[in-house]
Parts: structure tokens; C-alpha cells; sequence
């Protein structure tokens, strides 16, 4: 019993209800304008006169809706609409107007049958409601005396008395029912007439896709910049606690590479989180670095900290600019790269290695070369060189990735007897950006 009356009266479906109510409302104007049709072909005078009239009328004003839900809005409103009142799953609707030819013409069915229940609801609700309430008090205005509502004496028959709050009773139940079925037909068809198209898939699929490239660009971003900048500031403030009572000039150095670090990571950081910052202004955002304006600084940071670099830039064939004439794209992803490169020798090789970094040119192409000795415990056999490993490795493998370019990272032989890490990169000045 508990299980019926949920389903006449419950939640669900008295919110369903309230659709089909909003179906009828709106199908009301579409109503009036048939109705000025059927009057002069059944020769009636009065609007929504007579049943058949008012049939007629319904019957002219549906196709009329049909055609005006071939507006780009009328999917969405419908789908904002189901969404709230009918208790259809999200991700069984679709989002945002329709793309295709198909697409239209499941709105136009939908809007259409969402009007036409709606509308057949709308008027059993506006009729049957007050017949019935009126049948089920009936007896009790006639046991009061009402010869105030000038009742006819059939209606106050001893049997009509017995009968008519069963029948209002009766009434209500099956309004109920009808209402619960017509939503729940509706709610049944909402997803095959307003779901995804392959179209909405597939546009749903590259929105997606271009979202998870703006996050995998902004966590290497923030993995490079503030990523170095920390392992940087680490290491040169424990090179300075050190040696702070011994080599006054050194301490002074590091913090001043230290004050230096912090100062840019600050600037990028606002740079990247401009990105996310909705709303903000880009042009409050810090330059990202690039190798024709940066690297220097990079370096003498990052010897402050106690890393040897011996650094080899040759980019004369470039013409008097140097690194200046470099592609934009492939002097700032190439900054980058040098940035993990040292990053990942100060993190896994200790502060007092020696790095051998070499850039140049390949082709036509920017070639990167970093090298340094590999601790003793993973100096063994030779490994093959992977473009991956942890996320650093990753990062500069799909920044080249994106330009087309190539990168390998691993053991490698280096000077007679010795065995060193080995970062190559090639960064071609057109690719895949």
C-alpha cells in the first residue's frame, strides 16, 4: 500500500507533475493561435468554445510548436527543465544545442510530446480537481442546509449523497495515475530524444581532451618551475649552514642566489595560476623564461647551490642574435628542459657533481645535451635509455613530443672507464606544436 501511494503521490511524482504543468503552460500560447484557426472552420465565434473546438484547436497548435523548437535553445531549456523535475541521470542528457540534423528532430519530438502530455495533464488537472473536491464535500453542504447553493434535487438523492465522494475519491486517484504515468513515460524518453548524439560525444570528447592538455601543461609547469626552484633553495641554504662560519662570501652568495630563486618561482607561479585565475588579468602575469633571456641567471643560481655546470652554448650559426633568434616555443620548452636537467642532477646526483651541458644546434634544430656521473650505487651494467622514469623525465619528453622532437634520458658511456647520465634532446625549429 505504502509502495502505491508513493508512486500516485510520492516525491518523484508530484515534481513530474509540476513538468507536465510547465508543458501545458507553454503549450497554451501555441493553443490560443490554433484556436483562431478551428473557430471560422467549425463556425463558432467564442475561443476554445465547444470540446471539439478546443481538439482542433490543440491539434493546429502542436505543429507549431514543433517548428519553434528548431531554436538552438529549446534543447537545453528542455534538458535544464528534465534535469530539475524529473529525475533523469545527467550524464543520460545532453549539454548545449543540438549539432546535427538528427538531434533537431529528437528536440522537435521531444518538445512536442512534452507540450501535448502537458497540455492534456494541464486540463484534466484544471477540470477534475474542482469536480472532484466538489463531489466528496457534497454531503456535507447538503446535511448543512444549503439551499443557499441552489443544488437541482437529483444531487440530493440519498444514493447520488453515498456515491459522489467515492466517485471525486475515484476522480483524484486516477488524475494521479495518468499524471504518474504520463511522467514517467516522459522521463523514460528523455534520454533517447534528448541524449548525446555521436556529435555531442565526440564534441564532449575533444572538450575533455583539450582540458587534460591545459592540466598536463600546467603540472609540468608548476612541476619545472616551483619543482627546481625548491630542490635549488634546498640545497643552497644547506651548502650555506655548512660552511657559515668558515666562507662568509659564499653564505652571502647563496642567499643572494636564494632571494634570486624565490623571486622569479613567485613571478612564474603567478604566471601559470593566471591560467586558472578566471577572471584575471594576463596581463599581470609574469613572461615565462626563455633561453636567450634567462639561462644565465639559471646557471649562476644554480652553481650558487654547489653544482660544477660546465656550460657550452653555441648558437652562432643563428646569426648575431644568438639564442635570441631561437623560435619562441623552442627557446622557452628548451629553457625548461636545462631547468629539469640540472634539477634532476642537484636531486639525484648531490650538490657537489659536475654537469657537462651542451646546446647547440642540430640541423635545424636545437640539440641539448646534459651529462653527468652517475652515483656509485647505480653504476653498473649499461641500461637502455628511456624517455620516461619520473615526472621530471616525463615532462621533457612530452615537451619535445609536442614539437615534434625526441628525447632520451639514461646511462651512457662517457670519458674512458667512466659511466655518466645522459640527457638528449632535439628540439626541431618547425614540429608538432
Amino acid at each position: 500500500m505504502r509502495r502505491f501511494t508513493a508512486a500516485l503521490v510520492g516525491r518523484r511524482t508530484r515534481r513530474r507533475w509540476i513538468h507536465l504543468i510547465l508543458g501545458g503552460a507553454l503549450a497554451m500560447p501555441y493553443v490560443l493561435v490554433g484556436s483562431i484557426m478551428a473557430g471560422p472552420l467549425l463556425g463558432e465565434t467564442t475561443m476554445l468554445g465547444s470540446f471539439s473546438s478546443q481538439l482542433l484547436s490543440f491539434a493546429f497548435g502542436l505543429p507549431l510548436a514543433a517548428i519553434t523548437a528548431l531554436f538552438p535553445l529549446t534543447r537545453p531549456m528542455s534538458v535544464a527543465a528534465v534535469r530539475a523535475l524529473c529525475e533523469v541521470p545527467d550524464d543520460s542528457l545532453a549539454d548545449g544545442p543540438p549539432r546535427s540534423r538528427a538531434a533537431r528532430g529528437r528536440t522537435m519530438a521531444w518538445f512536442t510530446l512534452h507540450l501535448g502530455f502537458g497540455g492534456v495533464m494541464s486540463g484534466m488537472t484544471l477540470g477534475l480537481v474542482p469536480f472532484a473536491s466538489f463531489q466528496i464535500v457534497l454531503p456535507v453542504f447538503v446535511g448543512l442546509g444549503d439551499s443557499w447553493l441552489g443544488l437541482p434535487e437529483n444531487l440530493r438523492e440519498p444514493w447520488v449523497l453515498a456515491l459522489a465522494p467515492v466517485t471525486g475519491t475515484l476522480s483524484l486517484v486516477a488524475l494521479a495515475g495518468c499524471a504518474a504515468g504520463a511522467g514517467a513515460l516522459l522521463a523514460r524518453w528523455a534520454p533517447l530524444l534528448l541524449g548525446p548524439t555521436p556529435a555531442d560525444r565526440l564534441a564532449d570528447a575533444e572538450r575533455r581532451a583539450a582540458d587534460l592538455a591545459v592540466r598536463n601543461r600546467l603540472a609540468r609547469e608548476l612541476h619545472d618551475s616551483v619543482g627546481h626552484a625548491l630542490s635549488a633553495v634546498t640545497l643552497q641554504a644547506s651548502a650555506a649552514r655548512k660552511v657559515l662560519d668558515r666562507d662568509p662570501e659564499f653564505v652571502r652568495e647563496a642567499l643572494a642566489a636564494i632571494e634570486d630563486t624565490t623571486r622569479r618561482t613567485v613571478g612564474e607561479l603567478d604566471a601559470v595560476l593566471g591560467v586558472l585565475r578566471e577572471g584575471g588579468e594576463r596581463g599581470s602575469t609574469a613572461p615565462a623564461p626563455t633561453l636567450s633571456g634567462d639561462l644565465d641567471g639559471l646557471l649562476r643560481r644554480t652553481r650558487a647551490g654547489g653544482l660544477r655546470v660546465d656550460a657550452s652554448v653555441d648558437l652562432g650559426a643563428l646569426g648575431p642574435e644568438g639564442a635570441g633568434a631561437l623560435p619562441p616555443m623552442v627557446s622557452r620548452e628548451g629553457y625548461r628542459i636545462v631547468q629539469e636537467a640540472l634539477s634532476n642532477a642537484l636531486k639525484h646526483a648531490g650538490p657537489d657533481t659536475a654537469v657537462t651541458l651542451r646546446v647547440g644546434l642540430d640541423g635545424s634544430g636545437l640539440e641539448i645535451v646534459a651529462e653527468n656521473p652517475l652515483p656509485d650505487a647505480v653504476r653498473a651494467e649499461p641500461a637502455p635509455a628511456r624517455t620516461g622514469g619520473g615526472h621530471g623525465l616525463r615532462g621533457i619528453a612530452d615537451r619535445a613530443r609536442l614539437l615534434g622532437g625526441t628525447a632520451e634520458a639514461g646511462p651512457a658511456d662517457g670519458a674512458p672507464g667512466a659511466r655518466v647520465w645522459r640527457l638528449h634532446v632535439r628540439l626541431p625549429f618547425t614540429g608538432h606544436a
